[in-house]
C-alpha cells in the first residue's frame, strides 16, 4: 500500500462546475451566505487571515489556476508534510458540522496531474474520479 502523500478535506456534494468543494470554500460560502453566528464568524474570519498569512493562495501566482475554462475541476491537496496547516483544518470541520456541511478527508499517493505546487500544498486535475477515494 503507497503512503498518503496528499491529504483534502471536501464537502460531499458536487459544486455546479462539477468538482467536490474543498473545505475553506465551503466555509466561504456559508460566511458569505451571512449564515455563521458571530462566534464562528470571528473563527472563520481569523482563521482565514492565518492561512492567508502562512501559505500561499495559489491564485495569487496564477490567476487562472482555478479557472472553470482553463482548468475545470482544479482542486486543491495539502502536502502531508504541511501537518501545520492540516491541524487547523479541525474548526473548519466543526464550523461546516454545526451547519450540517458533511466532509470527508481524502488521502492519495497520486491526486491528479499538477498544474501548480509550492511548499505546502498541490493543484491538480484529477485524472480519474477514483484519484479521489
Amino acid at each position: 500500500m503507497e503512503q498518503a502523500l496528499f491529504i483534502r478535506f471536501q464537502g460531499v456534494v458536487r459544486h455546479p462546475r462539477g468538482h467536490f468543494p474543498g473545505v475553506f470554500m465551503l466555509a466561504n460560502e456559508l460566511a458569505a451566505q451571512g449564515k455563521l453566528t458571530e462566534d464562528q464568524y470571528r473563527f472563520w474570519r481569523s482563521n482565514n487571515d492565518w492561512y492567508d498569512a502562512n501559505y500561499t493562495n495559489p491564485t495569487s501566482v496564477d490567476p487562472v489556476v482555478y479557472d472553470p475554462l482553463v482548468h475545470p475541476g482544479a482542486v486543491a491537496w495539502f502536502k502531508a508534510s504541511a501537518q501545520h496547516l492540516i491541524d487547523r483544518v479541525d474548526g473548519y470541520l466543526a464550523l461546516l458540522a454545526a451547519h450540517g456541511v458533511e466532509c470527508h478527508r481524502l488521502e492519495s499517493p497520486n491526486p491528479g496531474r499538477v498544474i501548480y505546487e509550492d511548499e505546502y500544498q498541490v493543484v491538480v486535475m484529477a485524472e480519474a474520479e477514483s484519484a479521489l477515494a
